[in-house]
């Protein structure tokens, strides 16, 4: 919702490149820091009551944006409704304690392919703010021009709420019920779940930087209008929202080593094709690689997920909302970064030189795992044969 929003907040409130990037980066924070917090709670009380209860919080601050008027009241708006962020974890953890293992690829992939809401929000959120007049409706309710948005995503989320609470099974699955923390917090100590954390970094952290980044870099740097860069924008977030199922299933099939890897190397060849100036990379070309970066993304954080049920059956919310935690904290600091280096630099491309690097050196740690991987296989495999001769 920032990525739309914030350009019009920025005009509105007279505020730095730098203001603007903490206002779009923000609500990432929040909804990245607590994703292990809310996994956990998940599978300790089940997916339906807390969702239920996200749904319910996030509507209020969500709702109060609408009423700020200072950067201070926006950027306090945003930290407490990006919250919602953590709802990823909170349906991972949920889904994975109603489908078998061998077709946890495609229901996780499926939920995930909810990230698509960002798509629309990119699609609608102009023709929304058109729509409502200056002055406002429904007797001042809901304000007019960028301040409607946040009012109807709010009754939304209420929506939602009552959605969750007539529909969802009741008696909801609580694999966590009766473990103690220790017992949950064990995972953490395997060098293996941060490894994951990374690539998601990769396929997800990026996905949320880019999401917000590109509305402005298209209006800043190919001079094009908020609707069109938005309508841009949207194209890059459909595939990386809607072939989430394709990678979930994809995954089941060939498993999430081998997708992944096919994943980072062709997100690898695409952001170094990014990373050439405007001058040089025209729109067109520029437009085309951001959906080929979309189609990598959406592919691979459904195989990155694909991991976390495969190798912690029993720890799905944990692992999982810690891996979501990982990735969505690269939302975060991805940003940040694009504003501190291309401030610094001068240069608006730089932002691609950041996620090749992120990208290849997430290739390289998946090479060397592969490498020494199949290296045990083949031990194990002659010590077999040997055993038999």
């Amino acid at each position: 919702m920032l990525g739309v929003l914030a350009v019009p907040i920025q005009k509105e409130l007279e505020l730095s490149k730098v203001q603007f990037t903490w206002l779009t980066a923000i609500a990432v924070l929040s909804g990245s820091l607590f994703r292990s917090v809310f996994g956990v709670l998940t599978d300790m009380f089940g997916g339906r009551k807390v969702m239920i209860a996200m749904l319910l919080w996030t509507a209020l601050p969500c709702y109060a944006l609408s009423r700020v008027h200072t950067f201070e009241g926006a950027l306090i708006a945003a930290l407490l409704f990006g919250i919602a962020g953590n709802a990823f974890s909170v349906g991972i953890a949920w889904n994975a304690a109603w489908f078998p293992r061998e077709t946890q690829g495609t229901a996780l992939g499926t939920f995930g392919a909810g990230n698509v809401g960002a798509s629309l929000t990119k699609l609608i959120g102009p023709q929304l703010m058109a729509l409502v007049p200056l002055g406002g409706a429904l007797g001042g309710f809901l304000p007019g021009g960028w301040r409607a948005i946040p009012v109807i995503y709010a009754a939304l989320l209420l929506v939602m709420a009552l959605g969750v609470y007539a529909y969802a099974p009741a008696q909801d699955r609580i694999p966590g019920r009766g473990r103690s923390l220790s017992d949950l917090a064990v995972p953490l100590q395997d060098a293996r779940v941060w490894r994951f954390g990374l690539y998601y970094v990769v396929v997800f952290g990026a996905y949320v930087a880019l999401s917000m980044w590109l509305p402005a870099y298209y209006t800043r740097v190919y001079d094009v209008s908020l609707a069109e860069a938005a309508l841009m924008t949207a194209f890059f977030i459909f595939p990386a929202s809607l072939l989430r199922p394709l990678g979930g299933y994809l995954s089941d099939k060939w498993g999430g080593r081998a997708v992944t890897y096919a994943v980072f190397v062709g997100m690898a060849a695409t952001s170094v094709v990014l990373c050439l100036p405007p001058a040089i990379l025209g729109l067109k070309p520029f437009f085309i690689a951001t959906l080929v970066l979309g189609v990598g993304m959406g592919i691979g954080k459904a195989s990155v997920y694909k991991y976390v049920p495969e190798y912690y059956p029993q720890d799905v919310g944990l692992v999982g909302g810690l891996v979501g935690t990982l990735g969505a904290l690269g939302g975060f600091f991805l940003p940040l970064s694009f504003g501190y280096s291309e401030a610094a630099s001068g240069r608006p491309e730089i932002c691609f030189y950041l996620l090749t690097l992120v990208t290849m050196v997430s290739l390289a740690w998946l090479h060397v795992t592969v490498r020494r991987l199949m290296k045990q296989e083949r031990t194990a495999l002659g010590a077999l044969v040997q055993a038999a001769e």
